[in-house]
């Protein structure tokens, strides 16, 4: 069954530096790397490498960054048909500054991604979909139109609440699983420290709930990953690695998680997977490139070399 992913696209730009400028200071960058990004594509390329047939939904300009991106894309396997590219618009673009000592800087420009409209989103075949999977860097507009269609054909609706944004709030009643990590937890659930605890967690889980059939997953970096439902909460423990890249761990967690419902896997099971699959990416450096196959996954969890 497939996973349909809304979602941006943008074209990274890291460059690495000895030390951060200050305001007005100039300094000389020891690299720059161009990578393929944004949550909706890092999401969709995990979901593919997980072995579900994914399509994409975003926007892009028509300019030489989105025609690349594209193809990156597809050399991943997810299907672009629904890829809108926008006349008049840029793609969309993150500048990142990161330092010797790991400190880093971020500019996200939006560009095409912001455009997306419902009634683009109106105009897409959802007959099929057993996943739709959102985040909240494309207009909540777009995103609501998608699950308010995506209910009629009994897809199961995913929502990675990330980047915390006020607006997201009023997607939850349309969403079946909403993920999330523990600082956008205590952001919408307006506490004044990140839960750490399950019983913490799940407390603060369940004022988010508006309906007794949602399922929260909050993910807690090293500590692992927390389900909770209605009368029941429980906790995957993180995999002990040794990381090397974190960017794209969360995005990499949502997309595995997507494909392994997708593949009608049991709920528990399929966090199982996706808490492994994150695992595996941070021992890579990108954030789509570290993205690991399902096979990958499959002989971590059995514990092969």
């Amino acid at each position: 069954m497939t996973v349909f992913v809304l979602g941006s696209i943008n074209l990274d730009a890291v460059a690495r530096v000895d030390d951060l400028p200050r305001p007005g200071e100039t300094v000389a960058g020891r690299s720059l790397e161009l990578f393929l990004g944004g949550k909706g594509a890092n999401q969709a390329v995990a979901a593919a490498r997980m072995g579900a047939p994914t399509r994409l939904m975003g926007a892009v300009g028509q300019d030489d960054s989105g025609l690349s991106l594209k193809t990156k894309l597809t050399g991943y396997g997810v299907q672009v048909g629904d890829v809108l590219e926008l006349e008049g618009a840029p793609t969309g673009q993150a500048h990142v500054w990161v330092s010797a000592s790991g400190e880093n800087m971020i500019v996200v420009t939006a560009g095409a991604n912001a455009l997306v409209t419902p009634q683009q989103v109106a105009g897409a075949t959802l007959e099929g979909q057993r996943i739709l999977l959102c985040q909240l860097e494309t207009p909540p507009t777009a995103i609501e139109a998608l699950f308010r269609a995506g209910a009629a054909k009994g897809a199961l609706r995913i929502l990675n609440a990330a980047p915390a944004l006020p607006q997201g709030a009023a997607l939850f009643p349309l969403t079946d699983i909403l993920i999330l990590n523990q600082t956008e937890l205590a952001t919408y659930a307006k506490l004044d420290h990140e839960p750490v605890r399950l019983e913490e967690v799940s407390l603060a889980a369940r004022k988010l709930m508006s309906r007794p059939d949602q399922t929260i997953i909050v993910t807690l970096g090293a500590a692992g990953v927390a389900g909770v439902r209605r009368d029941e909460a429980f906790l995957v423990e993180g995999r002990k690695v040794k990381a090397i890249d974190t960017v794209g761990a969360g995005d990499c967690f949502c997309g595995a998680l997507a494909a392994a419902l997708a593949a009608n896997m049991d709920p528990r099971e399929a966090v199982e997977m996706a808490n492994a699959a994150a695992a595996l990416s941070v021992q890579k450096s990108g954030a789509a490139p570290s993205m690991p196959n399902r096979r990958e996954v499959e002989a971590f969890l059995s514990g092969e070399d």
